[in-house]
């Protein structure tokens, strides 16, 4: 209990003094962590996983209890005060401290993490809809590219905020989400394998499982 209240209050701080990249205004349900984490243990071999933008580790929980002992998982964190949180959550903290020899928390945005290292999984917390389209872009092309082919990229968004937004957005936000809506829809129509619909969640979102297909013609490049 004293590790899920503290989840709490760092998370709210820095939803007050950081919501352009936190995005949220609750961690992510028990459902929402468990649709992200679908893909977790399901192949023979050992997986090695990404999961971005984890914040205090309410996803990272359902991750964990999915994974085999020969399974790894880096975690890539830009908060500052998230990174220490996961770091003391790894260390003193059940069930996060038996997974400590299997974790490795990188304190970087995504688009600068090695591509030596090609991923199973990668699992996305990241609220792309807050971003401008170039920024979406280059995220979703940094990821594709941190799979191994046949992986399988998972993200969350809320059900209809595009949508909802550009009723009350200016002109120049409802350019910029109706650029992300694009690059979206080309990109589920090519590589969506699965959508899972989470209502058990404040709001209620959409997963999105994908098995991307690398395309050098830059396939994630919105017809502005």
């Amino acid at each position: 209990m004293k590790g899920l209240v503290r989840e709490y209050l760092v998370f709210w701080q820095e939803v007050w003094r950081a919501y352009h990249t936190t995005g949220a205004i609750l961690p992510s349900s028990r459902a929402l962590g468990r649709a992200l984490a679908r893909y977790v243990g399901r192949q023979k071999n050992a997986q090695w996983i990404l999961e971005v933008g984890p914040g205090t580790g309410a996803v990272t929980r359902w991750i964990l209890t999915r994974m085999r002992p020969e399974d790894r998982l880096d975690l890539v964190e830009i908060n500052e005060r998230f990174v220490a949180q996961l770091q003391q959550r790894f260390m003193a903290e059940a069930p996060f401290d038996r997974f400590q020899a299997q974790v490795r928390i990188f304190h970087t945005p995504v688009q600068q993490m090695p591509e030596t290292q090609p991923y199973d999984l990668v699992i996305s917390g990241l609220p792309l809809n807050n971003f401008q389209v170039s920024e979406v872009q280059a995220i979703l092309q940094k990821m594709t590219a941190l799979l191994r082919p046949g992986g399988v990229l998972s993200f969350f968004e809320y059900m209809g905020i595009r949508r909802l937004r550009g009723l009350v957005a200016g002109r120049a936000d409802r350019q910029r989400l109706q650029g992300i809506e694009r690059m979206f829809r080309e990109l589920f129509q090519r590589a969506e394998i699965r959508r899972d619909w989470v209502w058990l969640n404040v709001p209620p979102a959409w997963v999105h499982h994908l098995q991307p297909v690398a395309n050098p013609s830059g396939a994630f490049t919105p017809s502005l």
